[in-house]
């Protein structure tokens, strides 16, 4: 039972993430971190998820990672 717990912690995490990239232009891990409140390691695993499921676009700007939604920001 325990496992059923966490697994729906991590889908509020993913969709918690999710609609804060659905708010923004692109954001990185550090943006996502301030505007949700949650730890670091949870935003990554998250943002790995949505890259597996191939619902983000990730951009290098110089070290850092912008993080967007694919679909309405891929032609910024």
């Amino acid at each position: 039972m325990g496992d059923k717990i966490k697994h729906k912690k991590r889908g509020k995490v993913v969709g918690k993430v999710y609609s804060t990239l659905k708010n923004s232009d692109g954001l990185t891990i550090t943006e996502i971190v301030k505007k949700t409140k949650l730890n670091r390691s949870s935003v990554r695993i998250a943002l790995a998820k949505l890259d597996g499921a191939e619902k983000v676009i990730i951009r290098r700007i110089g070290m850092a990672k912008v993080y967007l939604l694919r679909g309405e920001n891929e032609n910024r």
